[in-house]
């Protein structure tokens, strides 16, 4: 029997719940096991940007983990995964991971990714950024680590903040060749208007 893929999924304390949520929901639909570990600082985010509970994004993951729990399977580079997403990461949570002075389970795991090799993405979500903010960035992608802003694509034209949030997460799973069709696709069949309007964006 083969093993099915492992991700680990982290929520940490920004603004933009919604994407970790969407990214467990539409995971369920792929053939992956999913650990979770929701900061503190993120559960408190979530009673504010609800409605959802923490209980209910919990019940979404394969395994779930309390943010420290030191101890959790995911704190050791021993088990083996194909990487982790952190959505949204915080700029603290961020910062812990750069300089491997980590305070939770999150951050630990995400410290064992990129120690391990393993990719990790940072689903970095914090406007406007000081130079110290870009400069920890700049470490973290000389480590490895993916640095993915959510930054809507308007050429895909979406009608609603579900889609929005949906082309995000779907880009973002097409760094670890995982496609769950939320995504829309650039081919030559989509007609000139959409290039021409990728174009415009582009300039």
């Amino acid at each position: 029997m083969v093993d099915l893929p492992r991700l680990v999924v982290g929520i940490s304390g920004a603004s933009g719940i919604a994407y970790g949520v969407r990214l467990l929901s539409v995971l369920r639909q792929a053939p992956v096991e999913t650990y979770l570990v929701i900061s503190k600082a993120a559960e408190i985010a979530m009673a504010h940007e609800g409605p959802v509970k923490v209980a209910d994004v919990r019940s979404l993951a394969d395994r779930w983990y309390k943010a420290d729990d030191i101890g959790a399977a995911i704190s050791s580079g021993s088990f083996r995964t194909n990487g982790m997403i952190v959505a949204p990461c915080s700029i603290r949570s961020m910062s812990e991971i750069a300089t491997g002075v980590t305070s939770s389970l999150l951050t630990r795991a995400a410290d064992v990714v990129l120690k391990e090799r393993r990719r990790l993405v940072l689903m970095v979500r914090e406007t406007p950024l000081h130079t110290g903010h870009l400069r920890t960035m700049t470490t973290l992608s000389e480590m490895g680590a993916v640095i993915y802003p959510p930054v809507p694509a308007f050429y895909a034209r979406p009608q609603t903040l579900e889609d929005m949030v949906d082309h995000t997460i779907g880009r973002v799973l097409d760094l670890y060749d995982i496609d769950v069709g939320v995504v829309r696709r650039w081919t030559d069949d989509e007609g000139g208007s959409v290039r021409r309007q990728d174009a415009i964006e582009r300039r």
